[in-house]
């Protein structure tokens, strides 16, 4: 029997999106994350079709990692990614620094059979409480041909007033770290897995790339079976193909990072448009299948 989309609201904190029986995914909206930690909405659990699981959530190396965010480690001297700052003056640092990304309020939640799409207005706060950014999200969710792609979109203005420098720990000295933008933390099974990219299957030395795509193929325990994560960066990103930030060697993560080793200028009441797809599929993948999944990733960035 074909598979059906659904969709439960916990009204005023979190969606879950199912797949006939299976939850797909939870998306906290309004998290209850201590400042430290750099609140922020965020997707976890995540699973495949068949219902294994391919997100951590708060890691005990890093508290701050949960499931995939939207997350800015050096948004100017604030960070909204959580836990310390790095500067090449000091390394990393705990500063009084760590903002909030906070939930104002749901303006759609469509569901059908086929598509569930939420968007919601938030606003970007600093830990001193000044109100820095606004911002439009949507979450849209389709089955795909091999599994499910959910498409991410955020649009940003600087309401602050100055011009703010998005950047990293890369841009500011430390070298290879770009991390920035739609982050994801894979489980704790797939540490050693496979980061998949057009350049061929690897691992770290992926790391600060260029490419349309990337993604993580691992194993899972307890079961004989892996699977597939792909995110997809839409051709009209700025600075698109981006540098990627991935890790496979200490911990699985994946992350297109637009501002891997330079800094973006946010002008005051300039928007800053983004568009990801993020294809989860049930199985490891190969070449072949990596690049065929990523096909059915960039279709949704397509409108298809």
């Amino acid at each position: 029997m074909t598979q059906t989309l659904g969709c439960n609201h916990a009204v005023g904190r979190s969606i879950q999106v199912t797949a006939g029986d299976s939850e797909l995914f939870s998306y906290v909206y309004r998290p209850s994350d201590p400042t430290l930690e750099s609140p922020r909405p965020y997707l976890h659990p995540i699973r495949t079709l068949g219902g294994d699981l391919v997100s951590v959530y708060r890691p005990h190396d890093h508290l701050w990692h949960k499931g995939m965010t939207w997350s800015m480690p050096h948004l100017g001297h604030e960070n909204f990614w959580g836990g310390p700052t790095f500067s090449l003056a000091n390394g990393y640092e705990q500063l009084d620094n760590n903002g909030s990304m906070d939930h104002d309020r749901v303006d759609a939640l469509d569901v059908s059979e086929d598509l569930i799409r939420f968007a919601h207005t938030l606003s970007w706060h600093t830990q001193a409480g000044a109100h820095v950014v606004d911002e439009s999200r949507t979450l849209t969710t389709r089955l795909s041909d091999d599994g499910w792609v959910l498409g991410f979109e955020t649009s940003m203005v600087n309401v602050s007033g100055e011009t703010i420098q998005i950047g990293s720990p890369t841009t500011a000295g430390r070298p290879n770290a770009g991390y920035g933008g739609l982050f994801w933390r894979g489980p704790r099974s797939f540490t050693g897995g496979t980061v998949l990219a057009p350049q061929g299957l690897g691992h770290d030395e992926l790391r600060g790339q260029r490419a349309a795509w990337m993604g993580f193929s691992g194993k899972h325990d307890e079961v004989e079976r892996g699977s597939t994560l792909i995110i997809a960066d839409a051709t009209d990103n700025p600075r698109h193909p981006p540098e990627w930030f991935v890790r496979s060697e200490d911990f699985a993560a994946v992350c297109p990072a637009p501002f891997f080793s330079e800094e973006l200028p946010f002008g005051p009441g300039e928007t800053l448009a983004f568009r990801y797809a993020v294809l989860v599929a049930d199985g490891e993948s190969d070449d072949a299948r990596s690049a065929h999944l990523a096909t059915q990733a960039q279709k949704m960035l397509m409108g298809g």
